[in-house]
Order: structure tokens, then sequence, then C-alpha cells
């Protein structure tokens, strides 16, 4: 055991306030693409780049094309929890964890059996009509051939921020935990994405770890940075709990 794991192990053991700010590169492991990462969205070949089949321009425009794309790349229905997600269950089933803030969409921290979970770019999981309200389940998005409609004839709509839309509800409430947060372990995230990557800009307490594959623009603001798979860190740490 390398000695950044023994520290980030005493980290840990030492903190019962802790808040755990993830991207997409907690999912992978599970089977769903990153954005950015080797094999990322961005990096595939489309008629367009992903950004604007994921941006709220494409969907009033061109639903046809939203959806098209949003039901290839963004169905996690069928994706199950890694050794990540179940750890930080442990964690905050052991008072430790106070909070997960988290810029999936995907839903597998609650698969997992998280409770305080803080999804501030949205959930697939919830979804509404356009028109006049009525909230749809993923399923019938998923399911529904072509473009899903409500009853009315309006368009549904996945609850999930999209490029040239605003934070959900819930940035607010992640700035506060981070901001109280005595140990804040930010990973599998580039730390790239605004306004989100500023969230570790607020963290005002005494450890912040940062486990990711590359480098970040904050790395030099850490207390402990591990470059590395959460699956191979997380696996030294798992039964510790």
């Amino acid at each position: 055991m390398n000695n950044d794991i023994i520290k980030l192990k005493e980290i840990i053991k030492n903190s019962n306030n802790i808040v755990f700010l993830g991207g997409a590169g907690v999912s992978t492991e599970s089977g769903l693409k990153d954005f950015k990462g080797e094999n990322g969205l961005y990096k595939q070949k489309y008629d367009k780049q992903a950004e604007y089949y994921l941006s709220v321009k494409c969907f009033y425009e061109n639903p046809q094309d939203f959806y098209n794309f949003y039901k290839t790349n963004m169905n996690s229905l069928n994706i199950e929890p890694n050794i990540t997600h179940y750890y930080l269950t442990k964690l905050e089933q052991k008072g430790k964890l106070k909070a997960i803030v988290t810029q999936n969409i995907d839903g597998l921290h609650q698969k997992a059996g998280s409770k305080n979970v803080l999804e501030v770019h949205g959930t697939i999981y919830k979804n509404h009509c356009v028109k006049c309200g009525k909230e749809y389940s993923a399923d019938f998005v998923f399911n529904t051939k072509g473009i899903p409609l409500c009853k009315c004839g309006g368009i549904i709509k996945p609850n999930v921020v999209l490029y040239g839309e605003m934070l959900s509800e819930e940035y607010s409430l992640a700035s506060s935990y981070i901001f109280k947060a005595e140990t804040l372990i930010v990973a599998g995230t580039s730390l790239t994405v605004e306004p989100t990557c500023s969230l570790v800009k607020l963290f005002n307490g005494k450890n912040m770890v940062i486990i990711n594959k590359d480098s970040t623009q904050y790395d030099n603001l850490a207390t402990l940075v591990i470059h590395d798979s959460l699956k191979n860190v997380i696996s030294e740490l798992f039964d510790d709990i």
C-alpha cells in the first residue's frame, strides 16, 4: 500500500464531515462513457458537436436529433452501480459522509443506496411536459419510439441541465455543504466545467483530496492528489469501514 492511500485512510478516519464531489469518472467503471476522456462523447465523430445535441437549443429546434443522441448515450436504466457508489453508501451509513454532490444524471448513487445526493446537473429519472407540466418516468421516455410526447401534445423534457440552461436548485445547497465540510473528496472529474468546478473554491475546511487519472487546474489547492483510477483507490479503502 503506497503512502498516498495510507494518508487518505487517515484523513477519512479522522473526518466526520465529509462531502464527495464527483463527475463522469465515477460512473465509467459501470460502463457509461465520460465526456472529455480518451473515448469520451466529445471525442466521437458526429455531424455536429456533442455539446450541440445536449443543448437547450437543439431540444427545442431539433427535438428528433436531441432524442436520438440522448437515448443513445444517456440511458442508464440498466446500468448498475460500481465499487465507488457502494463505498460512498457505506461511508454515509457510518455518518461520516454528509452529502454527495454529483455532476452525473444517471442515478447510480441512489441505486447503490445513498440518501443525500445533490444532482447539480439534474437527473434522467425526472421528466416533464413543457406544455402542461405533467411528470413522466425515465422508462416512458427511453422506451417511447421517437420524440416522447405528452397526452396534451407537448414535448416531454428530461429534468437535466442542458447547455444554455441554469443549474438545478440543488447547486446552492451543494455550495453550503462544501463550504461547511471538514473534508472534501473530489473524484472522477477534470474540473473544467463551470460553474460546478468552482465549487472547490468554496471549500474552507481542513483537507481537500483530488482523485483523478489526469491532473486538474485545482491540484495545487489540494492536501492530497492521487492520479489513479477510482476503482484502484476505492478497492484499497472499501473494507476499512
